[in-house]
């Protein structure tokens, strides 16, 4: 039979050896979702953000268009001579992988410096932590909008046949956009503690970028199948730029993203729930 003093340090072991209690996990939630009821505030924030990269230019935010726009055409020209492709599919290959790399990219680069970007207003505002991923979140998706005209100038030009498929876009812009959710707030979460966290998962990007099939069609890898179904990003990249290009995602793509999705907030709310009280400490 259990005495007082172990029925009374139960909750306390448990903790220690869990991480997260109920209540943690109830407050975490109730940070998320005040997080989005505050998305005028967040959504000024991500605004704000993209114009003060280019404060004072001409052209401002469609800078990011052009300088997008002038990489797709000279990376389209240059490897589609070195793979020996036909330009009129290989460069609305390259600019709807490119354009979505981008959106993937900089949901996790930014969500690395999602709280530390942010140390001031989190010590002076009052307000759920979670804010400052949907912010970044909210960046990546208005450089999105911009970039996204670049594909859709390229599909007009090579006459990139518009199917229903074109249907899968928006699901699976909202899935992308769950899953860098996740990765924001545990990316951040980290990397408030863990100062070299965005140094390394930059380093991780960058090689990554080289093995997904963004600039390189995924028929150009033989015995291709495992390595690419153990690449995440490949999944992230497929289900959105297949229904760009007027085909239907695979199934296997779906699958493996809304796994990352479901395991990603699994940890995320563990440790989000037990260590978001000590962010403004980190940061």
């Amino acid at each position: 039979m259990s005495t007082n003093a172990e029925r009374v340090q139960s909750p306390l072991i448990q903790q220690l050896r869990f991480g997260l209690q109920p209540e943690q996990l109830r407050l975490a939630l109730d940070d998320i979702l005040e997080g989005w009821r505050r998305r005028e505030l967040w959504a000024t924030l991500g605004l704000h953000d993209v114009r003060q990269r280019y404060r004072r230019s001409t052209l401002g935010p469609f800078w990011i268009t052009i300088s997008m726009g002038v990489m797709v055409f000279a990376l389209g020209l240059l490897y589609g001579q070195i793979f020996g492709q036909d330009l009129q599919e290989y460069l609305p290959f390259l600019a709807a992988g490119f354009i979505i790399w981008g959106l993937v990219s900089a949901i996790i680069l930014g969500g690395c410096t999602t709280f530390i970007a942010a140390e001031g207003m989190i010590r002076q505002l009052n307000a759920p932590v979670s804010i400052y991923a949907y912010r970044e979140l909210w960046s990546g998706v208005i450089s999105f909008a911009h970039n996204i005209w670049i594909f859709v100038a390229v599909a007009w030009w090579f006459d990139v046949g518009v199917t229903w498929n074109i249907l899968w876009v928006l699901p699976a812009v909202l899935i992308l956009l769950i899953n860098g959710f996740w990765m924001a707030l545990f990316f951040g979460l980290l990397s408030a503690r863990f100062r070299d966290v965005p140094l390394i998962v930059g380093s991780v990007v960058q090689v990554l970028f080289f093995l997904t099939p963004v600039i390189w069609r995924p028929e150009m890898l033989p015995d291709r199948a495992l390595f690419l179904q153990l690449n995440p990003f490949y999944h992230m990249v497929e289900i959105l730029r297949a229904p760009m290009l007027g085909n239907a995602p695979a199934f296997e793509n779906w699958l493996a993203v809304l796994l990352i999705a479901v395991f990603g907030w699994v940890i995320t709310l563990f440790f989000y729930s037990a260590y978001r009280w000590r962010i403004a400490y980190w940061v």
